[in-house]
């Protein structure tokens, strides 16, 4: 498609869902995300809408064929975890009958097709019904987005046979991300749970093109930096790319290892990370999760900040980790992610060294083609 024509395309989508923006906000963002999971799940059975999505998709994505972290990905752009995770469930017995009954990951399907690569999950080794009352919000003066969701999700297990199920429709480029349990602390059973969480996937014939180990989550009061030390980050790293490589023949392939990490820790603790990335044979870097901040509802309570307000923290957490890569010549990639809002954040990540980026606020506050958006702005700058 000639780029007037995408750029025609993408303006008139900005205008429109700029419109349409002012009626979603006027509903709390937990009620509004609520209502896109049920929409989601509809759309995930419905073929007009599945190709509606794609011919949506291609005429908003150009192709930008970027090589990072062991992946060949359409363009540097990927929904970032969080957005397609599933339903939560207080057992794997439920969560798998569950699963052979209704979708228990609304935008499985509709996601990948509208906007490309998704990085689903993340998984912890068991369900999680998450945490109760209200766990979203919006801070539209900051385009921020902050939660406090609990990592609720169906679990590995569950997760695994229903995209087992659907593996001839699953998307050509998609990720994983799996997570420890909160609260768990015992390092051999962090690793166990690890390991059964990637088996989970790989044993169904769920193969994506990379898994990503979040070892920051600030949204279950768990200290956010607990899994970052350099010998639990070593220990957890390490298992799971043995386990990928002892199992690269199953895999058609080596399915190459991503860490997602978090924003406000000490350069000294960033450039032992990237040491550690480099040693265990971690193929890119996700800089970073949400900024654990003060939640709305109550001061004793985490809540994640992402967008806006998590922006610098990103920008100077992928400087650091870039100085490190470039000064010691280390093999794993960095990539941005938040606050990537426009074409001008974008480019505050890419003038940083970082290879491509993950999104989600963004799609709050610009809409389902959001990446298309800050592409086409990002080339225009």
């Amino acid at each position: 498609m000639a780029d007037w024509t995408r750029t025609g395309f993408l303006g008139l989508n900005d205008v429109g869902y700029h419109a349409l923006r002012t009626l979603l906000f006027r509903r709390p963002a937990q009620a509004w995300h609520e209502s896109i999971e049920e929409l989601l799940s509809d759309w995930d059975a419905n073929p007009a809408m599945q190709s509606l999505c794609q011919w949506s998709h291609k005429r908003a994505f150009p192709q930008m064929p970027t090589h990072v972290g062991g992946v060949n990905l359409p363009y540097p752009m990927m929904l970032a975890a969080g957005f397609v995770k599933g339903l939560g469930f207080s057992s794997e017995r439920e969560a798998l009958a569950a699963s052979h009954e209704t979708n228990i990951i609304p935008g499985w399907r509709t996601m990948p097709a509208l906007v490309g690569p998704v990085e689903f999950g993340s998984y912890t080794r068991y369900p999680r019904l998450g945490n109760p009352g209200t766990v979203i919000w919006r801070h539209t003066s900051t385009q921020s987005t902050q939660n406090r969701i609990g990592l609720r999700n169906p679990g590995a297990v569950a997760a695994a046979a229903f995209l087992g199920r659907h593996a001839t429709d699953l998307p050509d480029t998609f990720g994983i991300n799996i997570a420890v349990s909160p609260g768990v602390d015992d390092i051999a059973q962090q690793r166990e749970e690890i390991v059964e969480s990637l088996a989970a996937f790989v044993g169904r014939g769920v193969h994506p093109s990379w898994f990503t180990l979040n070892v920051s989550c600030p949204n279950t009061e768990d200290d956010p930096e607990n899994n970052q030390t350099e010998t639990l980050t070593r220990e957890l790293c390490a298992t799971a790319v043995t386990y990928l490589r002892e199992n690269a023949a199953q895999t058609n392939g080596e399915i190459p290892l991503w860490v997602k990490i978090g924003p406000e820790l000490a350069p000294a603790q960033y450039s032992v990370l990237m040491r550690i990335f480099h040693e265990v044979g971690v193929r890119a870097v996700i800089a970073t999760n949400t900024l654990p901040r003060t939640a709305p509802i109550a001061k004793h309570l985490t809540a994640g900040i992402g967008g806006g307000d998590l922006h610098h923290h990103a920008v100077n957490a992928t400087r650091w980790l870039m100085q490190d890569k470039h000064q010691h010549r280390y093999n794993t990639d960095v990539i941005g992610c938040g606050g990537v809002m426009d074409g001008t954040t974008y480019n505050t990540f890419q003038r940083q060294g970082a290879q491509a980026m993950q999104y989600w606020s963004a799609l709050i506050y610009r809409g389902p083609l959001a990446a298309a958006l800050i592409l086409n702005e990002s080339s225009d700058e």
